[in-house]
């Protein structure tokens, strides 16, 4: 783990146990996670590295509460999930949980800003200080110019940098990404993932981000590698 002080010596933000999913293709049993172990800590940021179809999204849905069907602990923030209702699990993601994921799923239909406003309001956050917040955050990631745009009027770059902003408009205490830049080329995802790391690491925010490239992955705090189920 890193000697960063943001991180060092705190209580883990996440805190996985012995955690496992199977899965029945053709009347076999396939192991994706075979007793995956892993604690993050408040600020920090892990690369999860592996390639693709190794089990790297199956293990983001598992942290973010996506779906049911896993075995071992699931702990967010001092909370065992497991134990919780559907409607907290709910909460939990909501009040504590972003994500970006490799495609960006903005709303077409409402502009850049609009799309950072959205989650602020569904967290009872007041209107104008969500137009504030997601006004600053799209700035920070040079789209002060672009407020008022839809989706289908920007770039694929820009366009994820509107889903980092909507990602960490309620300063969650952790980000969960899935091949954030996979989708665009290497001299945009270099840029949007240098962004996306001065934002993160700016509020304290921890990080989990899924990848198969070697070189983005050793610009974040901590590497974990799993391959055939396991974390190396």
């Amino acid at each position: 783990m890193s000697d960063n002080p943001v991180f060092s010596g705190a209580e883990p933000v996440v805190r996985l146990s012995n955690l496992t999913r199977s899965f029945e293709q053709g009347g076999v049993r396939i192991d994706v996670l075979r007793g995956i172990d892993l604690t993050i800590a408040p600020g920090e940021i892990v690369a999860l590295l592996g390639p693709s179809g190794s089990g790297k999204s199956t293990m983001l849905q598992a942290v973010g509460l996506l779906e049911g069907g896993f075995g071992g602990t699931i702990e967010l923030v001092g909370t065992d999930a497991s134990k919780l209702s559907g409607d907290e699990r709910t909460a939990l993601r909501r009040n504590h949980l972003g994500f970006v994921y490799q495609f960006h799923h903005l709303l077409s239909d409402f502009s850049a800003i609009e799309n950072v406003v959205l989650p602020q309001l569904v967290a009872d956050i007041g209107r104008a200080d969500a137009d504030e917040r997601a006004a600053n955050l799209l700035s920070k990631l040079g789209l002060a110019e672009r407020l008022d745009h839809r989706p289908s009027q920007l770039s694929g770059g820009e366009q994820q940098r509107v889903a980092v902003a909507r990602a960490l408009a309620n300063r969650p205490h952790l980000v969960l990404a899935d091949e954030p830049t996979g989708n665009l080329d290497e001299a945009t995802a270099d840029k949007v993932l240098e962004q996306f790391l001065d934002l993160v690491r700016g509020q304290g925010s921890a990080a989990l981000i899924a990848t198969h490239n070697e070189r983005l992955a050793r610009r974040m705090d901590r590497v974990v590698r799993l391959h055939e189920g396991v974390l190396t």
